[in-house]
């Protein structure tokens, strides 16, 4: 009886570890699917330039608009973007130092009864420079919509005395959905889903001949 069970004991470890293999293979296909569509987000251009005492930067961010996102203006909910710009001494000596930050609101929104789309662009320099709305473009399809969206000309983010004409500088840009923008339900529901995580970030030396 012994000697009869063992083939078929060793045949079912066999299977229990064959299955545990292809289990380990799914979750990391899982994992690998889940940290790409997380990092779907990329600024694929950026360049930060001085022109006398003020610093521009224009970015261009690259990613798809998940379907959650889109169903949700569909429905009527705007959704806000928020990058954000900060400048820092590039100091090998000691830990970077921290010179200003800027942030820009970009808020999408469908409008049903036209049936177009509304970027609303905010502007200035500083922590407050979301509160007010300085540009505001109207377009027929989602796509001119969202190609306002991820390009960034020419954004003043900060005024440099003088003094530092001669010292490096790099530029940190930042983007990003704002989640905290979005009604109380929508934020419940989108905290740790993938398709709610737009975010990108890129750095680059400060370019000091100046705009031409």
């Amino acid at each position: 009886m012994t000697a009869f069970s063992m083939p078929c004991w060793k045949s079912a470890i066999a299977k229990l570890l064959r299955s545990a293999v292809a289990m380990a293979w799914v979750g990391l296909g899982w994992l690998g699917a889940a940290a790409q569509a997380q990092t779907s987000a990329e600024v694929s251009q950026l360049r930060a330039e001085r022109a006398g005492n003020e610093v521009f930067v224009s970015a261009t961010v690259a990613f798809e608009l998940p379907n959650a996102v889109e169903e949700a203006l569909l429905k009527g909910v705007p959704v806000y973007f928020l990058a954000e710009a900060e400048l820092y001494y590039d100091r090998w000596y000691w830990y970077d130092k921290r010179i200003s930050s800027a942030q820009r609101q970009v808020r999408l929104a469908y409008q049903p009864l036209t049936r177009r789309w509304r970027v609303n662009i905010g502007s200035g320099m500083g922590s407050d420079s979301a509160q007010g709305l300085a540009l505001n473009q109207s377009f027929e399809t989602l796509a001119q919509a969202m190609a306002a969206v991820k390009q960034i000309s020419q954004w003043k983010v900060a005024d440099l005395g003088e003094s530092d004409l001669t010292a490096k500088i790099k530029t940190e840009f930042r983007f990003r959905l704002d989640l905290s923008q979005l009604p109380r339900p929508f934020q419940i529901g989108a905290i740790g889903q993938s398709e709610w995580d737009i975010n990108a970030s890129a750095r680059t030396p400060l370019r000091t001949e100046g705009l031409r």
